[in-house]
């Protein structure tokens, strides 16, 4: 009898499908390491995040930065601590009077040569900018890691958005 239910046991439970890679990422010493797709938790933390860029919520987005987050801007700016940045998104806000509109979010993770799991989010958006009482877009594409349910660091690719021809 107790065989008979540890074989059903067994029997019963689903396999675990292996996680199949979707792409590699390159470490700064050339070592290419799989890309898995990693958790929608990361993406949630990630579109509240943009949400609240687009409230100009500067109390929420401390809430989501990591006490020692660091940005790196389209034109070479480099951020480090949540006052610098909630510092910079003040006049940033003002002066642009940015908004998003997203496009995609995709969650990825791989394992760091210590071990530890490390979760990102990249994502693209159109951005609306007020320039000088002028409309300007741009296309942006963000690379943030997700920890702990805060934002540890990301990256900001821009493009100017291409001009109609008339």
């Amino acid at each position: 009898l107790f065989m008979s239910v540890i074989f059903t046991v067994i029997a019963c439970q689903t396999p675990q499908a292996e996680k199949q890679p979707i792409g590699f990422d390159i470490s700064e010493e050339g070592a290419e390491r799989m890309l898995y797709g990693g958790s929608m938790s990361t993406v949630e933390v990630w579109k509240s995040y943009i949400k609240a860029h687009n409230e100009n919520d500067l109390e929420a987005i401390r809430s989501l930065n990591a006490d020692s987050i660091k940005i790196w801007g389209p034109r070479g700016e480099l951020i480090k601590g949540t006052n610098a940045h909630i510092e910079f998104l003040s006049n940033w806000f003002s002066a642009n009077a940015p908004s998003w509109d997203s496009n995609y979010f995709i969650a990825n993770a791989y394992t760091d040569q210590s071990g530890a799991l490390r979760e990102w989010v990249t994502s693209g958006h159109d951005v609306t900018l007020t320039v000088e009482g002028n409309k300007i877009k741009v296309n942006q594409v963000h690379d943030a890691l997700i920890s702990d349910g805060k934002v540890q660091m990301f990256y900001v690719y821009e493009r100017a958005e291409p001009v109609s021809a008339k």
